[in-house]
C-alpha cells in the first residue's frame, strides 16, 4: 500500500463538500484534536472532517512524511496538523513559513492554499494563552525548560514573550539545545547542562519532552528534585495528569496541565484551516466531551 492508497482510506467520499484536515504524528490515537475540530465545525454549520494519520498504524511503505504530504494535497485536504516527531522534519517540504514559524523553526500546522504549502506554528500562541489563563501570577525570574525539540522551540519562544528573565534549557541531546539557542537568538536563553542545579535556582519548570505521554511513561526528571515553591507546567495532555504533574501536586506545587495548550493551539489552527474564528470556550467544552477519556 502506498501513501496515496493509505490516505484514500481516510478520506470521505464527500470530501469535495467538506472541510477535510488531518493530524500527522506517531502514537496519536488518544488525541482529542479530531473531536474538537469536528464538533466546532458542526456547531458552526461547517461540514468538517478530521482524520488521524498515525505513522505507527500505517504500513512501512506508506509511513513516509513527504509522500503523505503529497497525497494529502492530491486528495483535497485543506491542511494538516503536525505533531511529534515531525515538527522540524516537515520544514524542507513546505513552500514558505509564516513569520512566527520561521522565527521558531518548527511547524505544527500546514495549510494547503493556491498550490502552496504554508507552515504555521500555533503551539507558541497556544502555550502562552494557556499560561496567561492558568498561571497569571507565576514568578518568571528563572525557568527551566525540559526539551529542545519542535515543541520546546515553540514553548521557549512563548516563555520569552511572557517575560521570563532567564530561560534555562535542558535536553538529553546537547546539540538540540545549541540549535534552539541559535534559532531563537535571545540573550535570556542559557544552556543547562545540569538540570538539577538549574531547577534548584528556578521559579518554575516546563516539560516539553514526550516523557509522560502514554507511549513514553514516566517523569522527565527525578521527582525528588521538586519543591513546594515551584510552579510546574506540562504540555502533555494524555494522560490528563502526567507522572510529573502528579508528583508536583503531591509536593504542593502549583501546576499547569497540557489541556490548555492543546485547546488554544486548536483554536488557532481551526481558524487557519477554515478562515472562521472558533469560540475558545466552545472548543474547551468539546475537549472535555471528547472520547476516549484523558486517562486512557
Amino acid at each position: 500500500m502506498n501513501a496515496l492508497d493509505a490516505l484514500s482510506r481516510l478520506a470521505p467520499q464527500q470530501a469535495h463538500t467538506a472541510m477535510l484536515v488531518g493530524l500527522i504524528g506517531r502514537g496519536i490515537q488518544a488525541s482529542r484534536t479530531p473531536y474538537m475540530h469536528e464538533a466546532e465545525g458542526s456547531r458552526l454549520g461547517l461540514p468538517y472532517i478530521y482524520r488521524l494519520i498515525d505513522l505507527d498504524r500505517l504500513p512501512p511503505a506508506a509511513a513516509h512524511l513527504p509522500t503523505l504530504l503529497d497525497a494529502a494535497e492530491w486528495l483535497g485536504f485543506s491542511g494538516l496538523n503536525i505533531t511529534h516527531p515531525y515538527k522540524q522534519q516537515v520544514l524542507p517540504h513546505l513552500h514558505r513559513l509564516a513569520p512566527e514559524a520561521a522565527a521558531i523553526g518548527a511547524v505544527n500546522t500546514v495549510v494547503f492554499r493556491h498550490g502552496e504549502r504554508i507552515g504555521y506554528n500555533t503551539d507558541c500562541w497556544g502555550f502562552a494563552e494557556s499560561f496567561r489563563h492558568g498561571l497569571p501570577q507565576a514568578r518568571k525570574r528563572q525557568v527551566l525548560l525540559l526539551g529542545a525539540g519542535g515543541a520546546g522551540l515553540a514553548v521557549a519562544r512563548a516563555l520569552l514573550d511572557l517575560g521570563v528573565e532567564h530561560l534555562l534549557v535542558h535536553d538529553t541531546d546537547a546539540t538540540r539545545v545549541a540549535q534552539l539557542l541559535a534559532q531563537l537568538g535571545d540573550p535570556r536563553l542559557v544552556a543547562a547542562g545540569d538540570a538539577q542545579a538549574a531547577l534548584a535556582a528556578a521559579d518554575g519548570l516546563v516539560n516539553a519532552t514526550p516523557v509522560g505521554m502514554a507511549s513514553y511513561p514516566g517523569s522527565p526528571i527525578p521527582t525528588q528534585w521538586l519543591r513546594p515553591d515551584l510552579w510546574v507546567a506540562d504540555i502533555i495532555y494524555f494522560p490528563a495528569e502526567t507522572a510529573l504533574l502528579q508528583a508536583a501536586r503531591a509536593c504542593g506545587c502549583i501546576t499547569l496541565p497540557g489541556a490548555g495548550m492543546a485547546i488554544f493551539q486548536a483554536v488557532k489552527a481551526f481558524e487557519l484551516f477554515s478562515g472562521i474564528a472558533p469560540d475558545p470556550a466552545a472548543m474547551a467544552r468539546h475537549f472535555l466531551a471528547a472520547r476516549p477519556p484523558l486517562s486512557d
